[in-house]
C-alpha cells in the first residue's frame, strides 16, 4: 500500500508540475505584458520554484566527456567494464592516456545514484584511471535476478577489484569508499588481505563512513539503533508494484531515504528554496540555476532490496559487528587484524551530521597489525557531509591529500 500511495502522488504531482512549469513560461514570456509589471514576476517564480521541486526524477547522467590533464583537454568516454543485475563496474576512459594509477570508487547504495559523485570522478580524472560502482535501481531488478545483500556487496566489491587489477598493466588498483560503502569495503580488503588475493587494494581510503558508529553518535545512528530491527521490517519495507520490472521484490524505497534526509536539514533546505525563489524574481538565473543543480541530482533516488538495507542496519549500526571483531562475511570471520599491506586514509568532515568524528578513524584503530606508517587521518575543516567529497574543500583540500597518499603507497 505504501508503494502504491506514493506512486498516486507521484503521478499527480507530475501533472501539477508540468501545468505549473507551463504557466511559469506564460508569466515570464517577453511578449506576455505582464512578465514586466505587477504580481507577473513574482507568480511566474513562484510557479518554476514549485514545478523543480515536484517534478518526477529518473537516473542522471554522469555527463563528463572530457577532463584537462597538463593544460590539455582530453576526451573521456565511459565503458561498461562488467555488467551484473544489481549494478555495473563502469570506467571513465581518457582517450590517449596511459598508466597512472587505478582508482575505483564505490558509491553509497543509500537511496541516491553513483552519479551523486559525479564531482568526486571529476576531481579525480585528471590524475588516475576511475571507476565507479554504478549500482541499479532495485525496482528495476527482476524477482528472477535473485536477491541481494550485504554478503552480495562484498562479493560485488571483491569481483570489481579482480577485474581492474587484472586488466591493463596488472597493477593493484587503490580503493576509495564514500560514506555507507566504508563498512563492505573494509570487509572486502580483510578478506582480501587474509587470502593474500593479488588485486587487493594498495590504498583504501574511506570519506565519512559509518565504521564504528558508537563514536559520536548522529541523528542517523540514534534512529537506527532506537527501533527494533523488527520495527524496520514493519515500517519501511514496501513492496514493488506490478508498474515495474521488480514487482514483488521487497525494498527500502528511495522516496523514504530521502524524506528522511531532507527532514533532518528541513530549515536548510526551505531556505535554499526560498534563494532560490529571490534569485529567479531578480533575473538572476545563474543563482538559481546552481540550487537547480544540487536538487536535481539530490532528489533523484532509487530503492535498494530489503535484505541489504535491513542487513546493514543490524550488522553496522545495531551490533557494531566490524569494530567489535564479530562480523562474518557468508560464515566467515572478517578479521581487521588481517590488513597488513593496504595503506589506510580515514577522512572525516567537521561538521558531518551523517557520520560523526571518529566514525571513520576508527577504522584505523582496528587495524592492529597495519603498520603506522600506512596510517593516515585527515579531519576537513569547515566540511558537512556531502562536502567531503564534492564543492570546493574537496578539489582544493581533501583530494591533493588522497592524490599525495595514493602516490606515496604506489
Amino acid at each position: 500500500m505504501l508503494y502504491n500511495a506514493y506512486e498516486m502522488q507521484r503521478s499527480m504531482l507530475a501533472g501539477a508540475s508540468a501545468f505549473a512549469d507551463f504557466s511559469a513560461g506564460m508569466l515570464s514570456n517577453p511578449v506576455n505584458p505582464f512578465a514586466y509589471f505587477g504580481g507577473g514576476p513574482i507568480m511566474g517564480s513562484a510557479l518554476e520554484v514549485f514545478a523543480h521541486a515536484s517534478a518526477p526524477r529518473g537516473k542522471p547522467a554522469f555527463a563528463l566527456d572530457h577532463t584537462v590533464i597538463d593544460g590539455r583537454t582530453v576526451p573521456v568516454a565511459e565503458e561498461i567494464v562488467l555488467r551484473k543485475p544489481f549494478g555495473q563496474l563502469k570506467r571513465f576512459a581518457r582517450e590517449s592516456v596511459t598508466g597512472g594509477p587505478k582508482l575505483l570508487i564505490v558509491a553509497p547504495m543509500s537511496g541516491h545514484y553513483a552519479t551523486l559523485l559525479r564531482g568526486t570522478v571529476e576531481r579525480m580524472l585528471p590524475v588516475a584511471d576511475v571507476y565507479v560502482t554504478d549500482w541499479r535501481d532495485a525496482k528495476l531488478v527482476p524477482l528472477a535476478d535473485g536477491r541481494f545483500d550485504l554478503d552480495d556487496y562484498i562479493d560485488y566489491i571483491v569481483e570489481f577489484l579482480d577485474v581492474i587489477g587484472t586488466s591493463g598493466d596488472g597493477e593493484r588498483p587503490h580503493m576509495l569508499a564514500v560514506c555507507q560503502p566504508s563498512v563492505p569495503c573494509y570487509a572486502a580488503a580483510c578478506l582480501m588481505s587474509a587470502d593474500k588475493h593479488p588485486n587487493r587494494p594498495k590504498t583504501l581510503t574511506m570519506m565519512g563512513g559509518p565504521i564504528d558508529t558508537r563514536e559520536a553518535p548522529t541523528a542517523v545512528n540514534t534512529l537506527a539503533t532506537e527501533r527494533p530491527y523488527a520495527w524496520f521490517e514493519q515500517n519501511v519495507i514496501a513492496t514493488i508494484p506490478a508498474t515495474y520490472p521488480g514487482a514483488g521484490r521487497r525494498v527500502y524505497p528511495g522516496f523514504l531515504q530521502l524524506a528522511g534526509f531532507m527532514t533532518m536539514n528541513l530549515g536548510n533546505h526551505m531556505m535554499s528554496h526560498w534563494e532560490m525563489f529571490k534569485h529567479l524574481v531578480q533575473g538572476d538565473d545563474e543563482g538559481a540555476d546552481a540550487t537547480k543543480d544540487f536538487y536535481e541530482e539530490y532528489r533523484s533516488v532509487c530503492d535498494m532490496t530489503a535484505e541489504f538495507y535491513l542487513q546493514t542496519i543490524d550488522v553496522v549500526f545495531q551490533d557494531h559487528a566490524l569494530p567489535r571483531g564479530i562480523m562474518t562475511h557468508r560464515g566467515r570471520p572478517v578479521d581487521p587484524a588481517s590488513i597488513t599491506d593496504i595503506a589506510i586514509l580515514a577522512i572525516e568532515g567537521e561538521r558531518d551530521d551523517i557520520s560523526g568524528l571518529g566514525q571513520t578513524k576508527a577504522a584505523l584503530t582496528i587495524a592492529t597489525k597495519l603498520p603506522a606508517s600506512k596510517k593516515k587521518y585527515m579531519m576537513a575543516e569547515g566540511a558537512g557531509h556531502y562536502g567531503i567529497f564534492n564543492g570546493s574543500k574537496w578539489r582544493n583540500k581533501i583530494a591533493p591529500v588522497l592524490e599525495e597518499w595514493m602516490a606515496k603507497h604506489a
